[in-house]
């Protein structure tokens, strides 16, 4: 018999808000290394604002409010307790969806997509490409986590949620959506999973990034792989601490908010499409929500565990693997990484729908919730229009 879900209600005690408080009116700030602000990290002077504004004005319980506007549920799966939202889609035939976050990201990401995809007549879109949403927080992240339980690697939470949406909620097939891990979640669910899947968006391709250049490469090619050699040298320091020493990390960043802030606020700079402006970008307030969540649930270790399983085991998809599921992807043009077309189909081998946006990087459904559900919709739409075409010529 399936486990069956409890409602959930997030409530965090006041207790916590107050020591938050006081850790944060302790904060004792480093020195601004020389040269430009950012050149070498967190800004100091970014820090000395967001900080203050993190302790006196930030209104958590109005955060709460809006992720507790959503219904949602725990679920006991094997070594998790498992915390996810499902939103009833507002139309004819809604689409069971999967919408995965990623890393330092949580189901905060989702807030303003989330009506978007559920009840798209609300935003002038069609009815008939609404969508029942699924989001849950990854096992190790935020309310799917709890002190001393189970590391989970991408293979582990991509089978957690197969047994989610088939084994708990009852859908044969659904769709799948994800950014980050989300997304590495998404392909391996495509490749692990493919009977129980309508298609795949993704908005990050996971590539492997030790691929070699082609022996005689395009320029999109060539500037893919000039770009890369730059990420790697000079971006993935967060990811090698994380995947090999994660509990050090955690020690720092679970003891002190202003320390965890910085870690996370330099990614959402760094990653999004600002123009060195992050707050241009993301409101301050939802930037915090997502620290807070991080904060209050103690996980930022836990999180780290995808890095450290992927640099100790292999990719989630194996070398010579492939995702044969119908695929779109929205490229927006600030991610971390856009391998071209070329490079993506030797593991993506059935890409249906591929996107240049126009603005937007790696928090794309916090950034450009509008493009990012219209992009969603418009693929499963075509994959619904090219399955009912062949079920009429088959009949």
């Amino acid at each position: 018999m399936a486990p069956k879900p409890t409602p959930f209600t997030l409530s965090i005690p006041e207790q916590a808000i107050t020591d938050l408080r006081s850790r944060l009116a302790l904060t004792r700030f480093p020195d601004q290394a020389p040269d430009a602000p950012w050149a070498y990290g967190t800004d100091l002077d970014y820090m000395k604002t967001l900080v203050p504004y993190w302790k006196d004005q930030f209104d958590w319980r109005a955060q709460e409010a809006a992720l507790n506007a959503y219904p949602q549920f725990k679920v006991q799966l094997p070594d998790v307790d498992l915390h996810y939202l499902q939103i009833p889609g507002q139309g004819p035939s809604p689409t069971p969806l999967l919408l995965m976050h990623g890393w330092p990201g949580s189901v905060f990401e989702f807030l303003d997509i989330i009506p978007r995809l559920t009840d798209p007549a609300r935003f002038g879109a069609d009815p008939a490409d609404a969508f029942t949403v699924i989001a849950p927080s990854l096992p190790g992240y935020g309310l799917s986590f709890a002190p001393g339980q189970k590391r989970f690697n991408i293979e582990a939470i991509a089978d957690t949620f197969a047994h989610l949406m088939t084994d708990v909620l009852g859908y044969d097939r659904y769709a799948a959506q994800g950014g980050d891990y989300g997304a590495f979640t998404a392909s391996r669910l495509g490749h692990a999973h493919p009977d129980n899947l309508i298609g795949i968006h993704i908005n990050l391709l996971t590539i492997q990034r030790d691929r070699p250049p082609p022996a005689n490469p395009t320029d999109a090619e060539r500037q893919y792989f000039r770009d890369l050699a730059h990420w790697l040298k000079e971006e993935t320091g967060y990811s090698t601490i994380q995947g090999t020493k994660p509990q050090t990390l955690a020690y720092a960043l679970t003891d002190s908010p202003a320390g965890l802030a910085a870690w996370i606020a330099e990614k959402f700079r760094t990653w999004t499409d600002c123009a060195g402006d992050l707050e241009s970008a993301i409101s301050r307030d939802h930037l915090l929500a997502n620290i807070s969540l991080y904060w209050f649930t103690a996980a930022i270790g836990s999180s780290f565990w995808p890095y450290y399983a992927r640099m100790h085991g292999q990719w989630p998809i194996p070398t010579g693997g492939t995702v044969n599921v119908p695929t779109g992807y929205a490229a927006f043009p600030k991610e971390i990484v856009r391998p071209p077309r070329s490079v993506a189909e030797h593991m993506y081998t059935n890409i249906q729908r591929w996107t240049e946006m126009p603005r937007g990087g790696h928090f794309a459904a916090m950034e450009q919730p509008d493009a990012l559900a219209g992009d969603i919709r418009a693929f499963f739409r075509q994959l619904e229009h090219d399955r009912a075409g062949r079920n009429v010529q088959g009949a």
